[in-house]
């Protein structure tokens, strides 16, 4: 028995080193690896036991071919030179006859490790495929903070400790930031208050003082009257704005119109309450706001973010150890040169750009151009995970649609593919990490070969290389070369780390990088952009959210025991985490002769999903929740949440708006 290195690939703010046990052939024990500059060897209890979802013998493990219609699931094995070979004449005869923009690639984040992630980039470049818009989780809250900051990093959560003040807003902590909750606890233990602003608080509301219910959408209006208050009570610390911000002058005169009497109309949240969390957020010296990602999946969603963002500048806490924003990347600079592996210098014609929102649009020729002929799914479940469902399932069902998919489990989408292809988990292939959450970067060496005949995102894309007739060095070296060459011509972020650094690269592990400077203003002005003058909206403003026709708002919320679609596998996850679920306030299920327990319909002008009512105080009035993602089989009428979202984009960033929808609900 041997114990090695690796780095968990999954969708997350931390990346977490891990140390498994293995006899040089399987996985056999995972637990969290304490030299983790990071988390300190916590880790979550979906990875606690990794080894299962490994050695599942569900996994798929040789090539597959279709053998039945489309979503039947119905395939037989085929050889890797089959598959390689009816995948390129298809795309050739598609290249052929409707060029290469009707080959379309769609991943996102199965795998978030940099080369195994971003690697068919370089092939679908050479070929001049379509190039994929990935906005589907928070490009619309990146969006909305670079609109202020720019580059500049904020607080990385390990700089939390120096806090004195915490406003948790929109963020499911226990789900989505696991390793920050000790910060969080101690803080509270340590007579510090925690202050919850959320539309859905069932998870976290234990662990704060005050829990804050707010309307879905409207964040943005509490945060300007957050900000009318501390600068008619002198709470504002002018002077940091005047000198470090650009528009605070002309921004100041806008806040007199809203009130916290404005705001209560619209977020539901009174008056009173807001006049006095604006007063103890302006009496400490260092609040910090931790910002989830559900408050920008809105119509609005950009504003929201810029909002926020300046009040969380308002009090001059960002000068403060430990003062100001937590939530986007707390890193200005890079680790590695990313185009080394994406290669857009093997584009040789203009991209056809399709938004991950939009592939129901792009698969049925509703985006104004002809319909994808081709489609190349790696990394993602698209079915279960991107807006419009019954589009993209109408979409992949044509008979006319060549799709192929890497994957390790038959998912929802797998079951519309004409081939697939078994893909390796993250111990059977090396990689490199950065952490989205954390100043911390990490190295991955293969562990065990991958079992069957399963391969890597690398080595796959290389073998169609060369079926496609494409003699560029870059397809005809290994994963393990890549790696090599990056880490040999490292970014800013990684040029001053030291030897001993660069040997746990050498051996695998995760390295701490120095926090940023959260006043060296990585902005095109060097201050705090209050004004943007590159915004349609030059100045903040409230903007109200899409909404519906519908009286309750949907919002899609994570569960601690899956991560998107990830974790299905897992029988004592799927036991844990429960039938499929619509949380409501008893007040709303009363108004339509619901209980708790009841089988009920959600409808909207998308389609009708069936749940179960989940009754809940811990909702605001007038939101319904769905928590977490499922596979269709275990929907009563296998139709899951994303039947119901539209696919409009959000204002800024062209992001998701999965939580800006409206339904009615009535029993089944």
């Amino acid at each position: 028995m041997q114990i090695k290195k690796t780095i968990c690939p999954y969708d997350c703010p931390t990346s977490c080193s891990l140390q498994v046990t293995t006899d040089g052939t399987k996985i056999i024990k995972v637990r969290g690896d304490t030299d983790d500059p990071v988390t300190g060897g916590l880790i979550c209890r979906k990875m606690q036991h990794y080894e299962k979802s490994v050695n599942s013998s569900e996994r798929i493990l040789t090539p597959l071919k279709r053998t039945g219609a489309k979503g039947s699931g119905e395939f037989k094995p085929i050889s890797w030179a089959e598959a390689v070979t009816e995948i390129t004449e298809n795309w050739k005869t598609a290249i052929a006859d409707y060029g290469p923009q009707a080959i379309l690639p769609v991943y996102y984040s199965g795998v978030m490790g940099l080369i195994q992630r971003n690697c068919g980039e370089a092939l679908f470049n050479r070929m001049g495929a379509c190039t994929l818009v990935k906005t589907l989780c928070s490009s619309a809250k990146d969006a909305g903070y670079k609109a202020v900051a720019g580059s500049t990093g904020c607080l990385d959560p390990r700089e939390l400790s120096g806090s004195d003040y915490y406003i948790i807003w929109g963020s499911n902590m226990k789900a989505t930031r696991l390793q920050s909750m000790p910060h969080i606890v101690k803080a509270r233990k340590n007579g510090k208050k925690i202050v919850l602003i959320e539309a859905y608080a069932n998870e976290m509301a234990s662990y704060c003082d005050q829990v804050i219910l707010i309307t879905p959408g409207t964040d943005g209006a509490l945060a300007l009257a957050m900000m009318h208050v501390l600068e008619k009570e002198g709470l504002a610390d002018s002077e940091f704005l005047k000198t470090q911000a650009e528009g605070y002058s002309e921004f100041r005169e806008t806040l007199e119109n809203y009130t916290p009497e404005w705001a209560e109309k619209i977020t539901g949240v009174p008056a009173e309450v807001i006049v006095k969390l604006a007063r103890e957020f302006g009496a400490v010296k260092a609040p910090a706001i931790i910002l989830g990602s559900g408050n920008s999946r809105y119509g609005n969603g950009g504003m929201t973010v810029r909002l926020i963002t300046i009040l969380s500048a308002f009090t001059g806490a960002w000068n403060k150890k430990g003062g100001g924003y937590c939530g986007s990347n707390p890193n200005s600079k890079s680790y590695v040169d990313k185009n080394r592996i994406t290669r857009p210098d093997l584009r040789s014609n203009s991209a056809r750009f399709v938004n991950i929102n939009k592939i129901s649009s792009a698969l049925n020729g509703e985006a104004g151009e002809s319909p994808i002929k081709c489609l190349h799914v790696y990394a993602c479940n698209p079915v279960a995970s991107v807006a419009d469902q019954q589009g993209i399932v109408k979409g992949m069902s044509r008979a006319d649609l060549f799709t192929v998919v890497h994957e390790r489990f038959m998912t929802d989408t797998a079951r519309y593919a004409d081939i697939i292809l078994p893909a390796t988990f993250s111990v059977e292939q090396s990689d490199c990490h950065t952490a989205y959450g954390y100043c911390s970067f990490g190295v991955s060496r293969k562990v065990v070969p991958a079992p069957g005949e399963c391969k890597s995102n690398w080595d796959i894309f290389c073998m169609l290389a060369e079926g496609m007739g494409f003699d560029d060095d870059h397809f005809k070296r290994s994963e393990d070369d890549l790696l090599d060459e990056l880490l040999a011509n490292p970014m800013s972020g990684l040029q001053e780390i030291s030897e001993s650094d660069k040997k746990v690269f050498a051996e695998g592990g995760t390295v701490s990088i120095a926090y940023s400077d959260h006043t060296d203003w990585q902005t095109p002005s060097g201050k705090l952009q209050i004004i943007n003058n590159s915004l349609e909206d030059k100045l903040p403003v409230y903007r109200e959210c899409y909404g519906g026709d519908y009286p309750l708002k949907l919002i899609s919320v994570p569960s601690s025991e899956t991560l998107n679609s990830i974790f299905l596998e897992r029988d004592e996850l799927m036991e844990r985490r429960g039938e499929m679920t619509l949380q409501m306030h008893p007040a709303d299920a009363e108004a339509r002769g619901i209980s708790d327990g009841d089988s009920i319909v959600a409808c909207n002008e998308q389609g009708k999903v069936v749940f179960t009512a989940a009754l809940t105080p811990l909702i605001a009035r007038g939101a319904v929740a769905a928590v977490g993602v499922f596979k269709t089989m275990q929907s009563a009428n296998g139709n899951l949440v994303n039947t119901l979202h539209h696919e409009r984009l959000s204002d800024i960033g062209e992001a998701t708006t999965m939580n800006d929808n409206t339904v009615e609900i009535r029993k089944a």
